[in-house]
């Protein structure tokens, strides 16, 4: 006899799951980037692609990873407190992804590859907002706050390009008590 997971034991393994691999490859990306490519302006994240899938998967669930997304830049880039703040509390405004995924429904969502992709990319936008907006409220000039969009373009293809993929295999970009549900009734 086999024995069966909770729906929050699941929850939690999946969770840690995205959890890890969120911080090994932002830590590498991060690293890499500052070994071998120091005096580029352009920087690349997996953290609205990560952000975006546990969104769509587990909903509000996707603050911890959209905090741990700030935390593993900041001490991969040994970031000052000011940007531990930027980062970490910026990356909630991604939250807000929540609303379309709402107003639309997430099978929707899941199910048209445009809406999944422009899901992933508003995700990312919204971090990249909520970055500057607090870098604004904590002093920091105009210029500098658009720096947050500027220098993280690449992250936006990033995202689109790991949504588009991510949609296509079965059960990744979705929510995971419809998915379960449905491969419940596929057993049957």
């Amino acid at each position: 006899m086999k024995p069966h997971l909770s729906f929050q034991q699941y929850r939690t393994i999946d969770l840690a799951m995205f959890a890890v691999m969120l911080c090994v490859a932002e830590w590498l990306i991060v690293k890499a980037a500052t070994w071998w490519f120091p005096d580029q302006l352009y920087t690349v994240s997996v953290v609205g692609a990560i952000t975006a899938i546990v969104l769509m998967r587990w909903g509000p669930w996707a603050a911890i990873h959209a905090v741990l997304g700030g935390l593993i830049f900041c001490l991969a880039s040994h970031g000052s407190g000011r940007q531990y703040l930027v980062y970490c509390l910026g990356n909630l405004l991604s939250l807000l992804a929540l609303v379309p995924l709402r107003l639309l429904g997430g099978e929707r969502i899941r199910l048209d590859g445009f809406l999944s992709v422009t899901f992933g990319i508003v995700t990312l936008l919204l971090m990249q907002l909520g970055r500057a907006l607090v870098a604004l409220l904590l002093g920091t000039d105009f210029q500098t706050c658009l720096g947050f969009f500027t220098t993280d373009a690449l992250s936006l293809l990033f995202t689109g390009v790991i949504i588009w993929v991510a949609r296509r295999l079965d059960g990744i970009f979705e929510n995971q008590k419809h998915y379960l549900l449905r491969i419940h009734k596929t057993e049957d």
